[in-house]
Parts: structure tokens; C-alpha cells; sequence
């Protein structure tokens, strides 16, 4: 097939009167036929610029329990075929306010952490030097730390909102220094974050040591725990969040784990005990006072999955910071 009869590759994309691509049209190509890209969008390489790119990063040597989150971006691209154009509870419809598109996938050595440290940074300074906010699809929560790199050297220093049963904050395992239970600490020791505009949210499950809570205060981390949410409600965590974050960018980091494994099974460490999937849309949804530059959704394991309801909820809980992110154009 010559190039002049090559078929082009947007042709069954929705467009805006103002040139944005969006989806691909659902009444002309059914969902499950086609690329499968982040919610039928167009992919980077087929667009002259873009505002905001989804790409995924399929690492998890860095995991310290089940492995399998190397095959998370893979599994939400794929729940991710029922996304709708318009999103009633933020009332924007993303695709339109902004040019999205997926870009693929980083690729990082499965074999040594430190070079796919470096291989994930030049991969997000990529895109970000294009112009474009990052939503990224993990991968294990070790991904956040490069990013975080990349992210650095356009911003400063970030604020952080950290949703996970877990802390992260931890200095090493196995005399390992970068892990899926590092980044964090990582982040605020080379001050890629900004240590007066830091939280967790979801906290929960056993600690390592009684002075884990306390070693996390001292990096500038306000927790917000489960139990915390029973108290002061969704409304209560907005507001808690806000009052911390609020003044300059933000990255928003979500572990799948933050949800109840009842709800998102299919992850490598989940605890007992976490978020319902109404209280986590409710507390994304209230954000919009942020300016969120980037994000992640980590640690979705495929493998151990039930009907794709992990996944399921990634691709939601992407839409949602999407739709953030096109409301504050």
C-alpha cells in the first residue's frame, strides 16, 4: 500500500469546530473494534500538539510482595473503551476543552531499576517539554519517583496527594533504595516536592515500626487515614486537602490499593478496610481548586483481577483527574 492511499488514521475520530481529536466515534466504529487507546483517543504521533498525554509506564521490579502491575496500562487501555465524552458530576466534557492523546508506553529495563529510573525520567521530560500534562498509567508505584524528577525540572518543587493504604515513605528493603515503598521518601529528601504542601490519603493496615507515623510527619506529610473518613466524612477530606495543597502545582499520585480490595482486587499489596468507589470520586470530584500538572494511577496487577473491576476503576479514576485538568483551561 503506497503512502497516497494510506487511510488516515484520525478519519473515524470526533472532532471540534476548533480542530481538537477526540474519541473515535462509537455509531462508526463499535468500542471493541479498533487501537485500543486510553478511552478511544488519538495517539500522540497522530496530532500536530497536545495538552495532555496518558502513557503508560509497564514497570513492577520494584514490587515487594505480587508482581503482575507491568500489565496495568495494558488493562486499563482496555477498560477504558466505555469512557464517554461528557462528564455530568464535573459538567466538562475533556476531549473538547483540550487536545488529549495516548502516548504509548515508557519503556524501562525490567532487569536494572536504575536504569529504568532514567528511561522513565527522559521518557516523561519528553512529553513534558511538548507541552503536555501527564496522566500516567502505571506500573508499580516505584514510577512516581521519576516522574517526580521530571516533573521538577519544569516546575520546582511540587505538592504532593498521595492516595494509598500504605505511607511509601519508607527507606529501604533489602538494602534496596528505590522501591515501590521509596518514592516518596526519595522525593522529599531531594526535594523534589514541596514538604509544606504534602498528604496521604487512605491510610490504613499494619506499619512496620511504632515510629512510622511519626518518621512520616517529620518528611511533612499530613494523613488522612480511613478511619478519619468515617469521622469528617468526604466533605471533611476536601477541605483538609485543599487547606494543605492549595497556593501552587500538584501532583496527584493514586495507588489502586487506596480502594478496597472488595472493590479493586486486582493489585500486588491490598489491605482491608479502604474506599468505597462513591467516597473516592466524591473527594477527586472536590478538587477542583487545584492546579494538578500531573498524576498517576499505580499498582492495577491484571493477573489478579475479577471481571476487569480494578482496571475498571482506573480508567474511571483517570477520567476523572482528566476532566480536572480540562476545567482548569
Amino acid at each position: 500500500m503506497t503512502t497516497e492511499t494510506m487511510p488516515d488514521p484520525l478519519a473515524a475520530h470526533l472532532r471540534t469546530s476548533d480542530g481538537v481529536v477526540g474519541q473515535v466515534d462509537p455509531q462508526t466504529v463499535p468500542r471493541w473494534a479498533g487501537l485500543t487507546t486510553f478511552a478511544r483517543l488519538p495517539r500522540h504521533t497522530d496530532v500536530e500538539r497536545f495538552d495532555a498525554a496518558v502513557v503508560g509506564v509497564p514497570f513492577d521490579a520494584g514490587v515487594t510482595y505480587r508482581s503482575g502491575a507491568r500489565f496495568g496500562p495494558q488493562g486499563i487501555r482496555t477498560a477504558s473503551q466505555l469512557l464517554k465524552p461528557y462528564n455530568p458530576a464535573q459538567d466538562v466534557m475533556p476531549f473538547e476543552a483540550f487536545q488529549v492523546v495516548d502516548a504509548g508506553d515508557i519503556i524501562g529495563s525490567p532487569f536494572d531499576i536504575a536504569e529504568a529510573m532514567r528511561q522513565i525520567r527522559g521518557g516523561a521530560s519528553e512529553l513534558l517539554d511538548a507541552g503536555a500534562k501527564l496522566i500516567v498509567l502505571g506500573g508499580d508505584h516505584t514510577v512516581a519517583y521519576p516522574v517526580l524528577q521530571a516533573l521538577h525540572a519544569v516546575h520546582g518543587p511540587v505538592g504532593l496527594l498521595h492516595f494509598d493504604a500504605h505511607l511509601d515513605t519508607w527507606g529501604s528493603y533489602f538494602g534496596a533504595q528505590v522501591t515501590h515503598g521509596t518514592p516518596f521518601r526519595l522525593a522529599t529528601e531531594q526535594g523534589l516536592v514541596d514538604n509544606n504542601r504534602l498528604a496521604h490519603v487512605g491510610l490504613r493496615g499494619g506499619l512496620y515500626s511504632r515510629t512510622d507515623l511519626a518518621d512520616d510527619a517529620d518528611l511533612g506529610f499530613t494523613a488522612i487515614h480511613c478511619s478519619d473518613i468515617d469521622r469528617i466524612g468526604t466533605e471533611g477530606v476536601v477541605d483538609r486537602i485543599l487547606g494543605r495543597l492549595a497556593g501552587g502545582p500538584v501532583y496527584v499520585s493514586i495507588d489502586i490499593d487506596v480502594l478496597d480490595p472488595g472493590i479493586a482486587p486486582g493489585t500486588g499489596t491490598p489491605e482491608f478496610g479502604g474506599l468505597t468507589g462513591r467516597e473516592m470520586l466524591r473527594i477527586l470530584r472536590g478538587l477542583g481548586g487545584l492546579n494538578i500538572v500531573g498524576a498517576d494511577i499505580v499498582e492495577v496487577a491484571p493477573p489478579y483481577d475479577h471481571a476487569e473491576v480494578t482496571s475498571l476503576a482506573a480508567a474511571n479514576l483517570a477520567y476523572e483527574l482528566l476532566c480536572l485538568m480540562a476545567s482548569q483551561q
